[in-house]
């Protein structure tokens, strides 16, 4: 493992005030001068701590993407210059928990990624938009990837297989000016007040989730290499649990001593 490698991914560090959700983040970077978490993710992006002048970090809303933007004011001679670094921050408690990485109705997927209407029609059915078209369903409300057809099975993983990259991408980069250019991953031990972490740069977080098969899982969830699809669920059964999710165990960047 190289120098770089070391820094991007820490071991176990006290965490004084612990932490809660992404505020944590925010005030550690908006405190970098005093915060030793805060130095050693700047490190990580490449920054030289004794040529910041000023970290201003920020909690974007409405982004397509990023949870959080970094602005880092760097004087390096006689220019000054102004980064902007968009962070998605990812809090996990639990090492081999999955965490929601996008979630939408399949009308706003659509949009993106101009979904053919067979294979539209069958997602509507797997995330319970209709209901099953077939006898004796697992589930009454909806239908899992392995009950469909083998056709329409084999084209719901074309459609996957053919616009991999484009998903991938879209779902944990995001577009625009507020697409991620990092990921951070915060995992609290057992100890409230310790925590790992991880910082990567997007695209080896996209290689890492987004490289690999396409498949249908035993329990009939859609895999893209480590990124798993399946219907919202729960919500008290209220009309939003018929939404289309994207799932990730976020702390595999995390490297647990």
């Amino acid at each position: 493992m190289t120098e770089k490698e070391i820094l991007i991914q820490r071991g176990s560090q006290t965490a004084k005030n612990g932490f809660k959700n992404e505020d944590f983040t925010i005030a550690e970077f908006n405190n970098w001068q005093e915060s030793e978490f805060a130095g050693l993710w700047l490190e990580a992006m490449d920054y030289n701590l004794d040529e910041i002048e000023r970290v201003q970090a920020t909690k974007v809303k409405g982004s397509f993407k990023a949870d959080i933007q970094v602005e880092i004011k760097i004087e390096i001679k006689l220019k000054n210059l102004t980064d902007i670094q968009n962070l998605q921050v990812k809090l996990v408690s639990n090492p081999k928990g999955f965490n929601q990485i996008d979630k939408r109705w399949l009308k706003k997927y659509n949009e993106l990624w101009d979904i053919p209407n067979d294979v539209y029609e069958l997602l509507q059915h797997f995330t319970g938009e209709k209901a099953p078209k077939i006898d004796n369903p697992k589930d009454e409300r909806r239908m899992f990837a392995n009950e469909f057809l083998e056709e329409e099975q084999q084209l719901l993983l074309k459609f996957f297989r053919d616009n991999q990259t484009l998903i991938v991408n879209d779902i944990l980069k995001g577009r625009g000016k507020f697409s991620a250019e990092w990921m951070l991953v915060i995992l609290r031990l057992k100890d409230k007040d310790k925590i790992s972490w991880a910082l990567e740069p997007i695209n080896k977080v996209l290689n890492h989730f987004g490289n690999g098969e396409i498949s249908i899982t035993p329990r009939g969830s859609f895999k893209i290499g480590n990124i798993t699809i399946q219907r919202k669920g729960g919500d008290n059964g209220r009309e939003t649990a018929n939404m289309l999710q994207f799932k990730i165990n976020p702390a595999e960047l995390v490297m647990v001593d």
